[in-house]
C-alpha cells in the first residue's frame, strides 16, 4: 500500500492519559514504531506537542471517543495537522485489544491515509454549539422545576395556583417573594 505519510503518529485517547505510537519510514522503506504515554493534563499535552515536534511529526490522527479528544485537539491543532476520525470506521482488527496497539493500529490507518476526517467546525462556531446546547439544556430543565415547586407549595398548604393563574408570572412571582419574606397575612 501507498504510504502517504512517511511520519506520523497515532493516539489512543482516555481520560486520564494516551498512548503516542510515532510511525517513521526512513529512505529505504523501513518503518520503526516508537511510544510514549502521556497524562491528559495541559502541562503534559504540551509536552506530547514538544515530543511531536522534536520527532519532525506533520500528522497525527486519533478517534472521536466522547470529548476525551477535545483537550487534545485545541493543544496540538496549532502545533500539527490532527485528524480526528470516526471510532466505528477505525475500530481495529480482531484480537489483543492493547493501548498500544490500538495506537499503532491507528498510526497505519494514518500512514496509508485510510482515515476520514470528522468535520471539527471553526472554534466560533463550537463556541455557539456549546452556548446554544447549554441554553437548550437549562430551557428543558425549567418546567420540571417549576413543578417541583409548585409541588412544594402545595404540600405545605399554601394554595398559590388556586390564587393566581401563573405562579411564575409577575404577580405570582411577587406572592411567591413575599411569602419567602415571611409574609403571612393575605390581604398583603
Amino acid at each position: 500500500m501507498q504510504v502517504v505519510h512517511p511520519i506520523c503518529c497515532g493516539l489512543d485517547v482516555h481520560q486520564a492519559r494516551l498512548t503516542a505510537c510515532l510511525r517513521h519510514v526512513n529512505d529505504a522503506g523501513q518503518v520503526t514504531t516508537a511510544w510514549r504515554e502521556f497524562g491528559t493534563l495541559y502541562s503534559e499535552l504540551l509536552a506530547l506537542s514538544d515530543w511531536l515536534v522534536a520527532q519532525h511529526c506533520p500528522v497525527v490522527a486519533m478517534e472521536s471517543t466522547g470529548v476525551y479528544w477535545k483537550p487534545i485537539y485545541h493543544v496540538l491543532v496549532g502545533v500539527v495537522e490532527v485528524l480526528v476520525g470516526n471510532a466505528r470506521e477505525m475500530r481495529p482488527r480482531p484480537g489483543h485489544k492493547t493501548d498500544p496497539a490500538d495506537a499503532r493500529w491507528i498510526a497505519e490507518l494514518l500512514a496509508h491515509g485510510l482515515i476520514r476526517p470528522s468535520f471539527v467546525p471553526p472554534p466560533e462556531t463550537r463556541a455557539l454549539r456549546d452556548l446554544t446546547r447549554t441554553r437548550v439544556g437549562l430551557v428543558q430543565t425549567r418546567t420540571p422545576a417549576k413543578h417541583r415547586v409548585q409541588k412544594v407549595w402545595e404540600a405545605s398548604n399554601s394554595k398559590l395556583g388556586s390564587v393566581v393563574s401563573d405562579v411564575f408570572g409577575q404577580s405570582g412571582r411577587q406572592r411567591l417573594k413575599a411569602l419567602m419574606e415571611g409574609e403571612r397575612d393575605a390581604q398583603q
